[in-house]
């Protein structure tokens, strides 16, 4: 049921956040209830979403909400998972995707956020939205769980045959992106490599890593293994996506098992049961700091508008806190960063 308000009180600048109602496994209820979620918890947000409309209006009649804040746009197609990214791009004009990344292009909207085709949202974002002059490649990236905070995760499943400039470009994104979104003021760099040693790893690494060394406008650490990001001992983890997708999915994974195990040795014995009530509200904070929803979603930078792509699987949450990311990310005029300090 929509709400008038009356009077808006539209003092903020408003964020236009397009959101994909036909991508992910959840769609649409949970695209709408995160669009609802965002608009009733701020005032400076304006969610259009793209779908198929009478599927979206059935959904918005389920809750209350600033009607002017939400605003539906209709697209009859919708691109699986499964289709051929580049022919689904081509071929499927009027799918939310590509209805609603046209709409960031032509500035009707500040960002689109999707939990749809990964592929299509890669292709997508380069071939409508378009990457900022001097950038060679948009990398996706991350904001994963460490025990000091979190690190930036960069490239994550853009860019599997990255070249050393690729990733220098992508040292410099992530250490604004952490510095003026995240707020660390110094934000360190680290490649991923199999040891400290600054000779070792793959032709890639060993040709990186001088480039890196030589950034005066990155605080580059050195190397990092694999076991050393869960710790936080990096800001900014720099890899080619091919070994990105496999941190970010062997991180998810293992957060997932554990979590469960966990759980389930918990509630196995009426002592553990008991010792269970007594840990859970430590425990639970404890756990909360691993569930990488609450992070948002992955923005591909380097583009001339936001694009965030999200999981497949999520929930409201996650989209929310991924609408919420796009404020920011506008309010610090991170595309105006990128051009200043790397394309020009």
């Amino acid at each position: 049921m929509q709400q008038n308000t009356g009077q808006h009180n539209e003092k903020p600048e408003m964020t236009r956040i397009v959101l994909d109602v036909m991508g992910g496994d959840n769609a649409p209820e949970e695209p709408v209830k995160a669009a609802v979620d965002a608009v009733n918890a701020r005032e400076d947000i304006k969610v259009i979403l793209v779908g198929q409309e009478d599927m979206v209006q059935n959904e918005l009649s389920k809750h209350t909400y600033p009607a002017k804040r939400i605003e539906v746009v209709h697209a009859q197609e919708v691109i699986e998972t499964a289709e051929p990214p580049v022919n689904a791009i081509r071929k499927k004009k009027q799918s939310s995707i590509v209805v609603g990344m046209n709409m960031v292009k032509q500035n009707e909207a500040d960002a689109f956020v999707s939990a749809g085709s990964s592929g299509a949202i890669l292709v997508g974002g380069q071939v409508i939205v378009g990457r900022i002059k001097g950038i060679e490649r948009p990398p996706l990236a991350p904001l994963i769980p460490t025990e000091k905070g979190v690190a930036l995760l960069i490239d994550c499943g853009a860019n599997v045959d990255a070249r050393a400039s690729h990733l220098v470009q992508f040292a410099k994104m992530g250490s604004i992106y952490m510095r003026d979104v995240v707020g660390i003021k110094n934000p360190r760099v680290a490649i991923v490599n199999i040891g400290a040693e600054e000779d070792k790893g793959n032709a890639l690494v060993k040709e990186t890593y001088p480039l890196l060394k030589e950034c005066a406008d990155i605080n580059f650490v050195g190397s990092i293994e694999a076991r050393e990001i869960p710790r936080g001992e990096a800001d900014v983890i720099v890899c080619e996506a091919f070994v990105g997708n496999v941190i970010l999915k062997l991180y998810e994974g293992l957060s997932a098992t554990l979590i469960d195990a966990i759980k389930k040795g918990m509630m196995s014995t009426l002592k553990s049961k008991i010792g269970a009530a007594l840990a859970l509200p430590a425990l639970k904070s404890t756990l909360k700091t691993f569930d990488v929803s609450q992070y948002g979603g992955a923005p591909l930078l380097g583009l001339t508008g936001l694009v965030v792509k999200t999981h497949g699987s999520a929930k409201a949450g996650e989209i929310t806190n991924s609408i919420f990311q796009c404020v920011t990310f506008k309010e610090k005029d991170i595309n105006g960063k990128i051009r200043k300090n790397i394309a020009d």
